[in-house]
């Protein structure tokens, strides 16, 4: 079996089992679960896309979509197109996500970008590069300048990190060259560069990190919070009292609404069904077992993508993993459909070259 399906199948199984542990209703627990059944796609997919020529395909279509979505949201932001134009109800001209939340646009939007960026690297010629080039900054701008998902603009630096990296340890290989002291200053330099450029020239990025500086710093443990960095907050503080008090084996699949309504309880807080943090929300459920699941499928995913051998796709994986382990210590992608379901496809694009080694008779 596929490492990356088989990690993905042990988190699902664990969280069928924890259906039949804790308090929660049969409703509850079966509901929640189909909720992760995107986890248990990623081997069905896998089989589609062993073509060669359909995964190519299948990642060019994504990046029309996410270049037309661009499109519209700039169109939109600009007050070129009335905001009648947007399909999601949050969608305006100050937050221009036009087909999708904005959580789930900005997320995808700046793995486009990563992918676009990948291709103007892998590129020969010079014409089609600087296309992928601009087209990258185009989307990446997206990002920056219209969008007001956060965790876009978190995944976003993340991921110009590692293509940082990536190139720099590409360049000094055709040169026989390891990585020295030089390479690593100036490698750190870039990174802290570009963030600080993008935090001036964007007035969206400075604003929504200042919030969140601001934010942080009036939040208190054990009172209610009023605002939106605030009740991220609360929300994981009491989680991790929950997972305290049941550390081995959690609560149950389904069972967490029910144990943070009754952690907060006469306390004033607001009850939460999500608490906007993977490692958080399965660790609640599963107990230890479910952090360590977890945790086994992006290893997984990382060891996979180590050995792919084109190095275009090898970095697109690396890449996908990133977003989801970032994403995850802000929000729960693969219980929220749009973001699951992105992470199973994308997984079985980027992993369905996985050839294991044969090992000598």
């Amino acid at each position: 079996m596929h490492p990356v399906a088989r990690a993905g199948a042990l988190l699902f199984l664990a969280l069928l089992l924890g259906c039949f542990m804790g308090p929660a209703l049969w409703g509850d627990a079966w509901a929640m679960l189909s909720k992760y059944m995107d986890v248990a796609f990623v081997a069905l997919f896998l089989v589609m896309f062993k073509d060669g020529l359909l995964r190519q395909r299948a990642e060019t279509g994504f990046l029309a979509m996410m270049l037309v979505t661009a499109v519209f949201s700039w169109l939109v932001g600009l007050r070129i197109l009335s905001e009648s134009f947007c399909l999601w109800g949050g969608c305006s001209a100050e937050n221009p996500s036009i087909f999708l939340n904005h959580i789930a646009h900005n997320l995808m939007m700046a793995f486009a970008t990563f992918l676009l960026a990948l291709r103007a690297r892998a590129e020969n010629s010079a014409r089609i590069k600087w296309l992928y080039a601009s087209l990258a900054l185009f989307t990446g701008a997206d990002v920056l300048f219209l969008v007001q998902g956060r965790i876009g603009y978190v995944v976003l630096g993340v991921l110009f990190a590692y293509f940082a990296w990536s190139t720099l340890n590409q360049r000094l290989q055709r040169q026989d060259r390891s990585l020295g002291w030089r390479e690593y200053v100036g490698f750190i330099s870039i990174v802290v560069l570009t963030a600080w450029s993008a935090y001036q020239l964007s007035p969206r990025l400075q604003e929504r990190v200042d919030l969140i500086v601001t934010e942080s710093s009036a939040w208190e443990v054990g009172t209610r919070s009023e605002t939106s960095t605030g009740l991220r907050l609360e929300f994981y503080s009491n989680t991790a009292s929950i997972i305290a008090e049941h550390p081995l084996f959690g609560v149950g699949t389904g069972g967490f609404a029910e144990a943070y309504r009754q952690q907060v309880e006469s306390s004033g807080m607001i009850a939460t069904r999500n608490p906007h943090n993977e490692f958080l929300h399965l660790t609640a459920q599963l107990g230890i077992m479910g952090l360590l699941l977890f945790l086994y499928l992006l290893y997984t995913q990382w060891r996979t993508a180590m050995q792919l051998h084109d190095a275009r796709i090898k970095d697109a994986a690396i890449g996908l993993m990133l977003t989801l382990l970032v994403t995850s210590l802000f929000n729960t992608p693969l219980m929220d459909h749009t973001e699951g379901l992105f992470f199973a496809y994308m997984s079985a694009l980027y992993f369905s070259s996985y050839t294991p080694k044969v090992k000598d008779a």
